[in-house]
């Protein structure tokens, strides 16, 4: 019977205890200190804290004082508790480290423990969307993160390329366990995002307490398609004065997604010319009058059409002329006089011989000797 009765005092005093424990005052002002203040253990980790119970002289007769927790082992050194758990398995624990006066009245400080799991993976995806994209319409980036705690922690950032978009935040501040969540992105896709990789990244922001290197997964790359239509390139001059007979380059270069298709029309009578040479620009190696007009490039793929018009002037060869000084020729006629004197009688006879020397025809100096020779004689 008396045994009985001591078992029936050692249960009550457990449950007074507990009791105790659970309506503890954590504002007193000789408090237990846990060493470090918080925790923060990577699911299935070892892990151990130590607790002072009282700075001064606060345990007298009678006094209780413990860590009260679900898991691990306390060890008393005078004042001091050890705490320690060689593997941490609970995702809900707080060590309560505890004195009880002989009066009843209960003091305590609670540790706080911050158990962690990185996510098992990352993934990301266009929502409700597969294929190419159209430019200038919205879409939905989703970043799935499966089986990660404490959702409260994580941090997940949207890249594009290397450029941060966005960090959406949890809405779940309570889950201390594993969840798998998925955060979204709006954006707007425009030609220049085409080719472009995006992808998301799941951190987990542990604070001063966490790992050196926070735990990171990152998500695979996917590259974004966007049709687009015809946009030129350069610049375009009208008119385009050419001069007849030089060569000429229409240039029409678009880009485009897809790749654009080019279709030109041509004045009546260049139609007819097989000189010409067509594609993204029209070459014609040698201008002429008949070349002039318009010309309209077409530049289509399935998203759109865009038309440029080139307005073609060829200019005439201006006509030279050379004008030739006049060529004078000079004939020149020599008197040669020869006089006869007589005693009675005087003649003078007078014989006209042509210029020899202008001449350039040889029966013609042989005259002019014969007739020289008769004068003469």
């Amino acid at each position: 019977m008396f045994f009985h009765f001591i078992l029936l005092v050692v249960s009550l005093m457990g449950f007074l205890r507990s009791f105790h424990v659970s309506s503890c005052d954590p504002n007193c002002t000789n408090k237990p200190e846990f060493t470090p203040t918080s925790l923060v253990v990577k699911y299935g980790d070892p892990t151990s804290a130590s607790c002072s119970v009282c700075q001064h002289a606060c345990l007298g007769n009678g006094t209780i004082y413990n860590v009260e927790s679900p898991v691990g082992n306390s060890t008393k050194n005078g004042t001091t508790i050890s705490w320690t758990v060689d593997r941490l398995t609970e995702w809900k624990t707080s060590p309560m480290c505890y004195y009880t006066s002989n009066t009843g009245y209960q003091c305590c400080s609670t540790l706080t423990v911050t158990v962690y799991q990185p996510p098992d993976s990352v993934s990301i995806s266009f929502v409700n969307h597969t294929g190419p994209m159209s430019e200038g319409h919205q879409y939905t980036l989703q970043c799935t993160v499966k089986d990660v705690a404490p959702v409260e922690k994580l941090v997940v950032t949207f890249y594009r390329g290397q450029t941060a978009l966005g960090q959406p935040q949890s809405n779940n501040n309570i889950e201390k366990k594993p969840v798998t969540e998925s955060f979204s992105l709006n954006i707007t896709l425009s030609k220049d995002d085409d080719g472009v990789q995006f992808w998301c990244e799941a951190k987990l922001e542990l604070g001063p307490d966490g790992p050196q290197r926070p735990p990171v997964v990152t998500s695979e790359n996917i590259t974004a398609t966007v049709y687009y239509k015809p946009q030129l390139e350069g610049s375009y001059l009208l008119p385009i004065n050419v001069t007849e007979g030089d060569p000429v380059q229409l240039n029409c270069s678009a880009v485009g997604n897809p790749s654009p298709s080019y279709n030109w029309t041509l004045p009546l009578v260049a139609k007819e010319r097989s000189s010409l040479r067509i594609g993204s620009a029209l070459s014609i190696d040698s201008v002429t009058s008949e070349d002039e007009g318009q010309y309209t490039c077409s530049v289509s793929n399935d998203v759109g059409t865009v038309t440029v018009m080139f307005d073609v002037h060829v200019q005439g060869l201006k006509s030279t002329s050379t004008t030739l000084p006049p060529t004078t020729t000079t004939s020149t006629t020599t008197t040669t006089t020869t006089t006869t004197t007589t005693s009675t009688t005087t003649t003078t006879q007078t014989t006209t011989v042509p210029n020899c020397s202008t001449s350039s025809i040889l029966l013609h100096r042989s005259m002019c000797f014969v007739l020289l020779f008769s004068a003469l004689f």
